[in-house]
This record gives C-alpha cells, structure tokens and sequence, in this order.
C-alpha cells in the first residue's frame, strides 16, 4: 500500500472521520449529507464531507475494503493526481445525484464513500474488463459485464420508495467516475476497444 499514497490516504481520511462521527452526533449532522440544510443555507461541503462518514462500522469496513481492493489497480494505471480527480469527481457527482434526486424530501440523509467507490469500480471494469470479479466472493462475473449488471440495478433499485440505501448516489457516482476516468486518460478507451476486439476475434 506504501507504493499508492492516495489510496491510503484516502482510507485514513475516511476511518478518522467516521471514527470521529460514531462518537460525535453534532459532527456527523453538520457534514452528512442533509437536503434542508444544503437547500435552505447553502451547505454545500456536506457534497464532499459527507463521502467520508460512515453510519456504523461494517458500513465504513465494506466501502474501505473495496478501496482496498480498486484503488490501487486505478492508482497506477492513472497515476496519483489523477485517481485522485476520478475519486473527488465520483463522490461529488454521487452526492449531487442523490441531493437531486431527493431534492423535494428535505429530511433526507445519507452517508459513505459508495458513490465514490461506485466511480472506481466502474473505472475498473472499463480498464480491465475482462477480469473476474466474484460478486458475492461467490459468483464469478467478467468485469464488463459486472459494470452494466452494476448500473442497471442502481438504476431498478432507485426507483423504489421505501429503499434504505443510496442507490442514486451510487448510479451517479459510477457514471461520473467513468466519464471522469475517460475524460483524464482517453487511452482508457482505445485499450478497451482493442481488448473487446481481440476476445470477440
């Protein structure tokens, strides 16, 4: 991990924060992700802040654990600076996503780095898509088929009223995240092309 900063630094920033929230209520209510507030004063940090806090601790061990995983493989293909634009892009487009689209509900909340993880992973799958992820650590699927499995049922599954998590803010993240990884390294692109064209023949 000594060998990808960002990524470890990225870690850490979110165990303290969280650490910091699960102690401190007023800490965790003046940096999550809360429409009346964003809406009615203008505090618009908790886009950002809010992608560092975790509800409780499996949350933030899940969100960590696939940064673990990620980061790394995104850190060196993209280098530092920018794997750290894609994170930042990610987590922002995932926190306006999920604030647009609860806009009308101003008790709405929300938590955590899976908008920003969403835009890693999805950056994965398009840079090694034909990898084999094990969903579930059971059921093994191609990276690109993960990333449109990924999407479609963040898509599904926002539209559902009584859901419990963010998947808005995950189907933002992965999107902006994905654009974000194309838009700083556009080779991205052209190696996967070449690598569709050699596995279909």
């Amino acid at each position: 991990m000594t060998a990808f900063p960002v990524t470890l630094t990225l870690i850490a920033l979110n165990v303290i924060a969280s650490l910091i929230a699960f102690r401190n209520a007023r800490f965790f209510n003046q940096n999550v992700l809360w429409v009346e507030p964003m809406r009615e004063r203008g505090e618009w940090h908790r886009l950002i802040s809010s992608g560092f806090l975790h509800v409780n601790g499996p949350h933030l061990f899940l969100n960590m654990f696939g940064l673990f995983m990620f980061g790394p493989v995104i850190e060196r293909v993209l280098g530092g600076t920018n794997f750290l634009l894609v994170y930042l892009a990610a987590l922002i487009g995932g926190s306006l996503w999920g604030y647009q689209w609860n806009r009308d509900n101003p008790d709405y909340r929300a938590a955590g780095a899976s908008g920003a993880l969403s835009g890693i992973v999805l950056a994965f799958c398009i840079i090694d898509p034909f990898s084999i992820l094990l969903v579930f650590f059971v059921l093994p699927m191609w990276g690109i088929v993960f990333g449109i499995v990924y999407i479609g049922i963040s898509y599904l599954f926002s539209q559902r009223a009584d859901r419990v998590i963010g998947h808005e803010a995950h189907l933002g993240g992965a999107v902006t995240g994905l654009v974000t990884a194309l838009l700083v390294e556009p080779r991205i692109w052209t190696n996967f092309v070449n690598q569709l064209a050699e596995r279909i023949g």
